[in-house]
């Protein structure tokens, strides 16, 4: 059976950007997620196009979206820079975290 999108979101809460040790999830890094019967497709971003985690970032959301998907479902983790990721993007409690709200 196919997990919702919710699941899909909450495995990839597991994926932790090791720069600020929080999941891609607080940060705002998740644009997308499309699940269909084929293929669960994922859009995210990066803080900056820079950012030298980039590749370890998506081959751990990959394997994490991959854990909650059935055998034969192809998994696809796309990086995207559109649009521009901003701090505005964040969870609330990434905010308080990085003190920027309080």
């Amino acid at each position: 059976m196919l997990p919702s999108e919710a699941a899909v979101r909450e495995a990839l809460r597991a994926v932790d950007d090791p720069e600020v040790g929080m999941s891609v999830v607080e940060l705002g890094l998740v644009y997308r997620i499309d699940v269909a019967p084929e293929r669960v497709h994922v859009e995210m971003t990066m803080t900056t196009p820079a950012c030298p985690m980039g590749d370890l970032i998506t081959d751990n959301a990959r394997r994490a979206v991959g854990a909650v998907v059935p055998q034969g479902v192809d998994v696809d983790v796309e990086l995207v820079w559109d649009p521009p990721w901003t701090p505005e993007l964040m969870s609330e409690r990434a905010k308080q975290t990085f003190g920027w709200i309080r």
